[in-house]
């Protein structure tokens, strides 16, 4: 079957401001599926995003960031009767401070019902997450309708638990994203959050877990210490490339996407890891979710100076 989407992504985009002082505030992009179609793209991937936003400045921006960023945004509806979902950014004792504006987003309308099955069928891989499913119990029903169809038009579903407990209790949160983890193909779990989740401590035990609960492929990131990977019977550990951090907040939505990418590229998994690392570690040298995203030649070249090394 032809695959117009080599990647669709399901969940919510969110404006962002930052505070950078003086009381100036920085504008950006947010929102996990909305960071991995770009990480996706700009490794030259198809990707393609499957949301709601609502008919306002902020939800026209992102349509101006997706066209530019070569993101397929035509199974994005507009919402006239709620907002596209926002965040904050504050400083405290060194570390980040979010604060959602969420709650009756656009995105949060997103039911079975306003699934775009023609879409959900053109695409090779479905990624989604974690809070693609916490923000609404209609957008959490969407969520496994979307992997149904998905599975019986032959594609390939894609999962990042990416827990947010301010969106749901810990004992919600694991049933839901370990029955979706169940249906998916790809699982990308990050330590922390797994560690969480399933209340195991050593990388290998959390794959075999991950492993068993049905996805062919499990890519479980570790951060400074780069992925450790399992598909079918192999088991390879990714090493980190060395950067310099300044702001690491994209960069799980980096490794997402840049590894789907890659596999839907026709890389091996072991391939798309590595490349997905090298992405990822660049990604933290800049400031923001979006800008820092590297594009397929600075991976390339990562990648070269590692070899080297």
């Amino acid at each position: 079957m032809s695959h117009p989407f080599d990647l669709l992504c399901i969940g919510e985009p969110l404006f962002e401001f930052s505070h950078v002082g003086d009381g100036n505030w920085r504008e950006g992009f947010g929102g996990d599926v909305s960071n991995v179609a770009i990480a996706a793209a700009r490794q030259g991937a198809r990707s393609a995003l499957l949301t709601r936003l609502g008919a306002d400045g902020f939800g026209d921006r992102f349509r101006d960031l997706w066209t530019v960023e070569r993101v397929d945004h035509s199974h994005v509806a507009t919402d006239p009767d709620a907002p596209t979902g926002l965040y904050f950014i504050t400083q405290k004792d060194g570390d980040h401070v979010f604060d959602y504006r969420r709650k009756g987003s656009a995105a949060a309308g997103l039911s079975e019902a306003n699934l775009p099955r023609a879409a959900l069928a053109q695409a090779r891989i479905v990624h989604l997450s974690g809070i693609s499913q916490a923000i609404s119990p209609s957008a959490r029903d969407a969520g496994f309708a979307a992997m149904e169809q998905v599975a019986q038009a032959g594609g390939q579903v894609s999962y990042d638990p990416n827990l947010r407990l301010k969106l749901w209790p810990l004992d919600e949160a694991r049933d839901v994203i370990h029955r979706a983890m169940a249906h998916a193909d790809i699982a990308l779990p990050g330590l922390d959050d797994a560690r969480i989740l399933t209340g195991l401590s050593d990388p290998r035990d959390i794959l075999a877990f991950y492993r068993d609960l049905g996805p062919e492929i499990v890519a479980l990131t570790l951060g400074r210490d780069g992925a450790i990977v399992s598909h079918r019977d192999q088991v390879v550990s990714i090493p980190a490339v060395p950067a310099e951090a300044v702001d690491a907040t994209g960069a799980g939505d980096c490794f997402d996407g840049s590894f789907l990418a890659r596999l839907a590229l026709g890389d091996t998994v072991e391939a798309a890891a590595r490349y997905a690392v090298a992405a990822a570690s660049l990604s933290v040298t800049g400031h923001g979710a979006v800008a820092p995203l590297p594009d397929r030649d600075a991976v390339h070249a990562a990648l070269s100076r590692s070899r080297a090394g």
